[in-house]
């Protein structure tokens, strides 16, 4: 489950970047690489927010997944 959960919120960092710059510069870099709502963005986009969705259902599983063990 760790590794969901890193990849999770990998998806997060990429979005919540996408969304400053765009909130910045008026600039996606999502769609710039892959086409303004191209398929491949589209996918992007729909992983994100599956991310999103994730993180917020399983928030305080992951706090206790990724507590330090005290014995």
């Amino acid at each position: 489950m760790k590794s969901l959960d890193v990849i999770a919120a990998v998806l997060l960092v990429v979005g919540g970047l996408n969304w400053g710059l765009v909130g910045f510069f008026g600039f996606d870099l999502v769609a710039s690489i892959f086409g303004p709502m191209s398929f491949l963005s589209r996918i992007v986009y729909i992983m994100v927010g599956i991310g999103a969705l994730y993180q917020a259902a399983q928030w305080k599983a992951i706090q206790r997944r990724w507590q330090p063990v005290t014995a």
